[in-house]
């Protein structure tokens, strides 16, 4: 019998649960409405009900090893405490660790839910063949995670890994961590739609007028349509997430670059204004060979690779199943 964990990846919509063996295998899957709105309290009673029900189906397959946790915001990783989360506004200072670990009598380890999805692409997605990735989550906004020696690298405080917030226009667009011109703030799903509104205000004739509820996947469905504008949008995001990469390909040198989160859906709309960015920016990428030149994946003769996560919006659910497997303590 396969020894096996649990993955929770929280949300400020929706908590999503799933039961992993040590193969990577998915045994069981769960997507529950995180209610935010009813307090701390009350999400954790639900994760925690929802998981031993799950542990409780689970009892002649094998031993549990723990639960792992990806959050969205600032976690001591030490203490088990997140300190803020945008997401889940009344979790500030929580303790959140000491509170599952006392309701389940098992062992729980956080993780920052970028960080998450980094090591789930390492473990089962696109980086399984490299030690050493970055990853960058397109969502609400913009989250990023390193892998190096095949471990989450967190930094001095945890706060490693904060590419939403490298500058991309140092006089830019407001970002809602209060600097201006923040990657955030020209690629995640929030900024698609400001710069939709924008065309709409500059163009009236652009199809996005027509569009009733303006959301980054309608902002996609109108560029597939071609039109000019909405095109113009993903050009933008697409010139930001280029000058951010090849900052870190020059700097960090990695072999893998991984573009993951809701956002990474419009690849084929944003990818080819990026790896100009990349080969006109990178010097990895000044020497791209032939196959990188499609908006398909970028491959420079080092085979230094620009690539789309392969796991999706599982990436960080598998993370946070690998993360007990990976860590024999709370340090």
């Amino acid at each position: 019998m396969a020894n096996y964990s649990i993955g929770v990846d929280l949300g400020g919509t929706n908590l999503r649960i799933a039961v992993v063996d040590e193969q990577g295998k998915l045994l069981e899957k769960i997507t529950l409405d995180a209610q935010v709105k009813l307090g701390r309290d009350h999400v954790v009673r639900d994760m925690c009900g929802a998981v031993q029900q799950m542990v409780g189906k689970q009892r002649n397959s094998g031993s549990l090893q723990g639960i792992g946790i990806g959050v969205p915001g600032i976690i001591d990783m030490r203490t088990g405490m997140v300190h803020e989360s945008p997401n889940l506004p009344d979790w500030v200072d929580y303790p959140v660790r000491n509170e599952i670990e006392k309701q389940l009598g098992t062992r729980v380890i956080l993780e920052n839910d970028a960080n998450s999805a980094a090591l789930g692409e390492k473990w089962l997605g696109a980086g399984q063949a490299v030690d050493d990735l970055a990853i960058l989550t397109l969502g609400t906004g913009v989250g990023g995670g390193l892998v190096l020696g095949g471990q989450v690298w967190h930094g001095m405080t945890g706060m490693a890994g904060e590419f939403g917030h490298t500058t991309v226009e140092p006089e830019g667009a407001l970002c809602g961590c209060g600097n201006r011109g923040c990657l955030e703030a020209y690629a995640s799903a929030t900024a698609v739609v400001r710069m939709a509104k924008e065309e709409i205000a500059r163009d009236g004739k652009t199809a996005l007028s027509g569009v009733k509820e303006l959301s980054s996947k309608a902002v996609f469905e109108v560029a597939q349509q071609g039109d000019k504008g909405a095109n113009r949008v993903f050009s933008s995001v697409g010139r930001a997430l280029g000058i951010v990469i090849s900052d870190m390909v020059n700097a960090l040198n990695l072999p893998m670059y991984v573009i993951g989160g809701g956002v990474s859906a419009a690849w084929d709309a944003f990818a080819p204004t990026m790896f100009e960015e990349l080969r006109s920016r990178c010097m990895v990428f000044k020497a791209t060979d032939p196959q990188g030149g499609d908006g398909k994946t970028g491959k420079a003769r080092t085979k230094t690779i620009v690539t789309r996560a392969k796991l999706g919006s599982d990436a960080g659910l598998f993370g946070a199943a690998r993360l007990p497997l990976v860590n024999g303590n709370h340090s």
